[in-house]
């Protein structure tokens, strides 16, 4: 079993979500858990018990499985969680997003905005519903797409839901708003640490 297959079954085994984890050239082995789905629905939020429970068996597990490591760090992913699989973005749809494609689409790579899924009749896939203050536009993309996305911040005041649903894309006077659609577009140390819930 390699060194991610290890931490995944260790943080799902103790009922907890990976999100992401990653090794750096010194040694640090950082893992981000996050509460099951049904969990963040109820309002649970990852607090430090939560880290130092996963950080414990990880050590465990770690030492039995032979995996080389200087120092680990166990937190939760922040406000500006990444979405890395399918799960996250059906999770997350009706949010706002940070996403950064792999390829150009019209000259840029970067979009902030709405997610959701694409129309069933357009098949399989997700869009980006975003404006310039004037006009919404939509774009279709795939997960192959994506280079990178991420959760955009939101205010602890407002609210993550606050009930305010986004608005439907708008067309353009004289066409459609612009779309992109198909492939084409888009030792162990004493100093390991836990980080809580404060960056919720």
């Amino acid at each position: 079993m390699n060194w991610q297959a290890s931490v995944e079954t260790t943080v799902t085994g103790l009922g907890y979500e990976l999100v992401d984890c990653e090794r750096s050239a010194a040694g640090l082995l950082r893992v981000y858990i996050d509460k099951l789905p049904e969990a963040a629905a109820a309002g649970e939020l990852i607090n430090v018990d939560d880290c130092e429970r996963v950080t414990r068996q990880l050590q465990y597990v770690l030492e039995v499985e032979n995996v080389p490591y200087e120092r680990l760090e166990v937190s939760s992913p922040g406000m500006d969680r990444p979405l890395r699989k399918e799960a996250d973005y059906v999770r997350f749809a009706g949010q706002e997003v940070a996403l950064t494609l792999k390829q150009p689409f019209q000259g840029r790579k970067k979009y902030q905005g709405v997610l959701s899924a694409q129309p069933a009749e357009l098949g399989q896939g997700w869009r980006i519903v975003f404006g310039d203050g004037e006009v919404e536009q939509a774009m279709d993309f795939s997960l192959e797409e994506v280079r990178e996305a991420r959760l955009v911040p939101v205010s602890p005041f407002k609210g993550r839901n606050s009930g305010k649903k986004p608005a439907p894309a708008k067309k353009k006077s004289g066409g459609a708003a612009k779309k992109k659609t198909g492939a084409a577009a888009l030792g162990r140390k004493t100093d390991d640490k836990v980080h809580g819930g404060l960056d919720q």
